[in-house]
C-alpha cells in the first residue's frame, strides 16, 4: 500500500489505498513523471470535500495539517 509522509519533516502520515493514490495523482500537478511530492492547502481540501472526495483521505490530511493552512506531502510504496 502507498505510504504518505510529511515532505518537510519525513514524518509518516499513514497508509492510503491505491484508489486514494490514483485520486491524488489525478488531482494534483506533477512537475515531472517521477514526481511524488504534492502541496496541499485548506482551500483545496474543502474543494475536494465539496466534490465528494474520499472522507477518510480528507480526514487524514486534516489531521496531518493540525491547524496549519498548508502541507507538503510525498508518497512511496
Amino acid at each position: 500500500m502507498p505510504q504518505l509522509f510529511n515532505a518537510d519533516t519525513g514524518e509518516p502520515l499513514g497508509e492510503i489505498s491505491d484508489a486514494q493514490l490514483e485520486f491524488l495523482v489525478a488531482q494534483l500537478e506533477e512537475e515531472h513523471a517521477e514526481d511524488q511530492d504534492y502541496y496541499l492547502n485548506a482551500d483545496l481540501l474543502e474543494t475536494w470535500r465539496e466534490q465528494g472526495a474520499d472522507p477518510a483521505l480528507l480526514d487524514l490530511f486534516q489531521q496531518a495539517m493540525a491547524g496549519r493552512e498548508d502541507l507538503s506531502i510525498r508518497w512511496s510504496r
